[in-house]
């Protein structure tokens, strides 16, 4: 398995599919490069895809520092200088979409064209009360409690329902891997303190910002408003998805990130 050794000694495991234009996928909170397992084989059809866990998670180190959205960034950086990657198309869902958020503002110049997936502007208070909660079961009920939680927040009924076996097969895995609870409880606390809504007029990268209307992890006002704040950004609200509506609503959400990157790459050339 390739590994980035940082620049503090920390290892970042990544992974590359595909050949052409670069194309960054960075996953969320739980930071692991499998989330984005259903679309790497079509997007490494026409792009080089590159993946990571993040710091903190999955086969990368987990040590336990003060985790922030602007240390999340300086990895992927890291990552893109060791790939010899100066500049590359976006993806990012949620926690991930912060970091594309600030890959954009203070590195504009290693941004094409970015995606912002189910993400936020600023933690309001049911941002903070949720992450709260979040937070009390993993403290409380432990790692297993925490994790098997998860899926009403991610997912809609309907996906849970009709899944279920292998939704407790995926659990027992991320049972296995999940990081130490104090460092889980430090990335939630660097979420709650991003905040960019500010600066978001400065964005220059052709954006695209999708989220889903039955999302309650990152409600689908933060993304009409990201599309509102970021100029000429394109809005998308998926009817229904819940959180990880990249997994549940697979083929719609690969449908609208590929006619965004086919249409601002023939507008460019």
């Amino acid at each position: 398995m390739p590994h980035l050794t940082l620049s503090d000694g920390e290892r970042l495991y990544y992974e590359e599919h595909g050949a052409g234009k670069p194309l960054l996928l960075v996953s969320g909170l739980g930071g692991v490069a499998s989330f984005w397992k259903p679309h790497v084989a079509t997007l490494a059809q026409r792009y080089r895809v590159v993946l990571h866990d993040h710091r903190g998670t999955g086969a990368s180190s987990k040590p336990l520092i003060d985790y922030s959205v602007s240390q999340m960034t300086g990895d992927l950086l890291q990552l893109m200088d060791h790939l010899e990657i100066a500049r590359a198309d976006f993806v990012g869902h949620s926690t991930g979409g912060a970091i594309g958020q600030t890959m954009a503002l203070d590195f504009p110049e290693r941004i094409d064209r970015l995606v912002l997936s189910a993400t936020w502007t600023a933690a309001d208070d049911y941002f903070r009360r949720l992450f709260d909660m979040r937070s009390t079961i993993l403290s409380a009920g432990g790692i297993e409690a925490y994790v098997r939680s998860q899926a009403v927040f991610m997912f809609p009924p309907d996906w849970i329902r009709q899944r279920l076996s292998a939704m407790l097969q995926q659990e027992e895995d991320t049972i296995r891997a999940f990081p130490p609870a104090e460092v889980m409880l430090r990335r939630i606390q660097a979420i709650q303190k991003f905040n960019r809504r500010a600066e978001l007029g400065n964005i220059t990268a052709p954006c695209l910002v999708i989220g889903a209307r039955d999302d309650m992890i990152t409600p689908a006002y933060y993304s009409e408003e990201l599309g509102r704040l970021i100029p000429n950004a394109q809005t998308v609200i998926l009817p229904s998805g819940g959180h990880f509506f990249p997994v549940s609503q697979a083929e719609p959400f690969r449908n609208h990130l590929s006619c965004f990157l086919a249409s601002t790459e023939s507008a460019a050339s």
